[in-house]
């Protein structure tokens, strides 16, 4: 029986282009410094003051061709992050945004695809767009099952990545037929506060910044929000998946598809998440030191 292997789908798409300049070669060259059971499904971001953008207020400088690029140089497919909640059909003639479609739908040799939260978006990307497919956004912040199961339902979506905290619903996961369990892309390592009463709130108040809205910070309720992001708080996390729980769990119960955050955190921790995620322990350090001593990279 074959392998069945982890496909990740790994952040910075416009914010991390000199980074993956250096990994991706090395990730292909020195395959056996890796974990042989992962591969790297797509990277998934968008550039800064992006209308449709979602999530995260971008801020990614990348050129957009350098990105477009660099994924279908390594056959990984690019994922364009326009999970704005908000949008009005006004919002659709966007001319950065419909740039950014023009030139990724047909580049590379692997589909791309489009990461939404928006109905009016769907609508219109499925039409004016059709070569690229459709991921259902956590943004929606779908907490009960019933509307996880209900949106893997639909056909317009390959994948859905459902609210972290559905993560360890093993007893309803498990009893998912397989056609739904593919369409699965579970976020592994968030941050957030697993009680957060407020995570649609915060989402739409990005929402509100890339549309142009004066309005304030969203304020964070989280015990720990001063701390910001720390990869060892996630992994505390009730709905964080680690390496172990993919192999172990994950897996073999049928699901394939894993994505890492990280687009806003920085270079740094986006290789704290590489080397635990893809490589073997026994190399982490060469893996480091690769990158360290490249002269291209700013990693602090």
């Amino acid at each position: 029986m074959e392998q069945r292997k982890a496909i990740y789908h790994l952040p910075g798409l416009f914010e991390f282009g000199v980074f993956y300049r250096a990994f991706l070669p090395l990730f292909r060259e020195r395959r056996d410094w890796f974990y042989d059971w992962c591969e790297i499904g797509s990277i998934y971001g968008a550039p800064a003051d992006c209308l449709w953008g979602g999530g995260r207020v971008g801020f990614g400088e990348d050129r957009p061709e350098d990105a477009a690029t660099l994924t279908a140089a390594y056959g990984i497919s690019a994922r364009l992050t326009f999970s704005n909640s908000l949008l009005r059909p006004e919002h659709l003639a966007d001319p950065g945004c419909n740039a950014l479609c023009a030139l990724f739908e047909k580049s590379g040799t692997v589909p791309n695809g489009v990461i939404l939260s928006s109905e009016v978006l769907l609508e219109y990307l499925t039409r004016q767009y059709p070569s690229f497919y459709f991921v259902s956004s956590t943004t929606k912040v779908l907490r009960r099952f019933e509307q996880l199961e209900s949106e893997l339902g639909r056909p317009e979506f390959r994948f859905v990545v459902p609210d972290f905290r559905l993560n360890r619903a093993f007893d309803r996961l498990e009893s998912l037929p397989e056609d739904k369990k593919r369409k699965l892309e579970f976020l592994c390592n968030e941050c957030c506060w697993f009680d957060c009463p407020d995570r649609k709130a915060c989402y739409e108040n990005v929402s509100r910044k890339n549309l142009g809205e004066d309005v304030p910070d969203h304020v964070c309720l989280s015990p720990s929000a001063k701390r910001g992001y720390r990869f060892s708080d996630a992994m505390a996390n009730p709905g964080f998946i680690g390496v172990e729980d993919i192999q172990n769990i994950y897996l073999p119960m049928g699901f394939s598809h894993f994505k890492i955050e990280g687009r806003s955190l920085g270079s740094a921790l986006l290789l704290e998440f590489l080397l635990y995620y893809l490589t073997k322990p026994e190399y982490q350090l060469r893996v480091r030191e690769e990158l360290y001593l490249d002269s291209s990279l700013d990693l602090f």
